[in-house]
């Protein structure tokens, strides 16, 4: 009998650490919702959508993620921890404020909490804001704080124009995350103050932290101040020179190749129980 209990409890982990083992890579498309007119005059959903395969989509790097084994998925409503069940990792992109949605879903705290014991148990969160004037910070801080992260209210790499593309100029080198990009594009980022186990990834020339990784409990964070890898910046129209496209396949492998070593936490009868299966095999 004891033996059989074993093996339910053996089958039921497996089971558990083989869905969270799942390479599944969900965008999230509730806390942005973009909508502009189509030619209709029909509301239609933009901005940061893997279908979209204009300038403002994602369409370029999920395919990267597809090509590595990856499956996209999509998160239309508020996080739980029973609908982020099935997903390896989660990215948050630029949420809404009231000038781009009147009524914005804002991150709540419970919301914070679950994506957290996520994260805790083995998830890969990415975290993208925007500069102030473009993203909603005060309610996605509450998110990144849980890490160690804080958005802050500025504006780095500013860009004035196509004329000053190297503006927006990032150097890289003997980088943990960019193993082949060497120069990339980012402008009007905002910066991240680090506390904690959060590390800095990338810098402005200033010194100023644009993009940062934390290890929270079995999982982790990667957090960047701009949604930087849509298409029209994948080298969709940058100068030559620049290693956007580089960078986003740099950022999906480094993401992929995280383990998450989902442990099922057991209690000391079960350990016991399992130990006197084995030995008895």
């Amino acid at each position: 009998m004891k033996r059989w209990f074993v093996v339910v409890i053996l089958f039921v982990y497996s089971n558990v650490a083989r869905t969270v083992m799942a390479q599944t890579v969900t965008l999230d498309y509730y806390y942005n919702r973009e909508t502009r007119v189509d030619k209709a005059g029909q509301p239609m959903r933009f901005h940061y959508l893997w279908t979209d395969t204009t300038n403002t989509g994602f369409s370029k790097w999920g395919a990267i993620f597809t090509s590595k084994g990856a499956t996209l998925g999509a998160l239309e409503e508020a996080p739980t921890l029973s609908n982020l069940r099935s997903t390896a990792v989660y990215i948050i992109v630029d949420p809404d404020n009231k000038k781009e949605n009147p009524a914005p879903n804002y991150i709540s705290d419970t919301d914070a909490d679950n994506i957290s014991q996520w994260v805790k148990a083995g998830g890969k969160l990415v975290l993208m804001a925007n500069d102030s004037a473009n993203v909603e910070l005060p309610k996605f801080n509450i998110l990144a704080h849980k890490f160690g992260l804080h958005f802050n209210n500025d504006v780095q790499n500013h860009v004035v124009d196509d004329t000053h593309f190297d503006d927006g100029t990032v150097f890289i080198s003997n980088n943990p995350v960019f193993k082949t990009a060497k120069k990339a594009f980012m402008k009007d980022v905002c910066s991240i103050a680090l506390t904690g186990n959060a590390k800095p990834v990338l810098k402005a020339d200033n010194g100023a932290t644009i993009a940062a990784i934390v290890r929270y409990g079995r999982g982790l964070v990667f957090a960047v101040g701009d949604p930087w890898l849509y298409n029209e910046y994948v080298n969709g129209r940058l100068p030559a020179g620049f290693d956007n496209d580089k960078a986003a396949a740099d950022l999906t492998t480094y993401i992929l190749s995280h383990k998450q070593t989902n442990k099922p936490v057991l209690t000391k009868p079960q350990k016991t129980m399992i130990k006197k299966s084995q030995k008895s095999r």
